[in-house]
């Protein structure tokens, strides 16, 4: 099956890896925090996107797509270019590199995102194993 990012069945296939990879929930096991990823308009894609997700020891209890963040303080926000997210999905940027070099914005505590390396690492590993196009 082809899943393209970003879209609904992407979000769905990644929170179905999430919840069914026991790596996953093993490295991830004192992840407490919800994240949104702020997937900005460029030359490829034509109408920015929000994907929320809520993730909790080791497992993705809902995801979402938003219009807007508005007042909602998810833990984390991933703020960056599409095509800045695609080349982290597609293994040609690191993605500590990409939020180092601000090629990926991260709103949230930095010291706790440094602390769980391992878990922002395996989450990733994650929703590259479901990318397997993009627009």
């Amino acid at each position: 099956m082809s899943v393209i990012f970003p879209s609904a069945e992407w979000l769905k296939a990644l929170e179905l890896k999430l919840n069914s990879d026991p790596r996953y929930a093993a490295i991830a096991q004192k992840w407490e925090g919800d994240l949104c990823f702020q997937i900005e308009a460029d030359e490829r894609l034509k109408e920015p996107i929000i994907f929320y997700l809520d993730l909790w020891h080791g497992k993705c209890r809902s995801t979402a797509i938003w219009n807007e963040i508005g007042d909602r303080k998810p833990a984390f926000v991933m703020k960056a270019p599409y095509g800045n997210f695609t080349q982290v999905l597609l293994g040609k940027l690191d993605p500590l590199q990409a939020m180092m070099t601000r090629k990926l914005q991260v709103q949230g505590s930095m010291a706790v995102m440094m602390r769980s390396v391992p878990t922002v690492l395996d989450f990733v590993r994650c929703a590259r194993e479901v990318t397997t196009e993009v627009v």
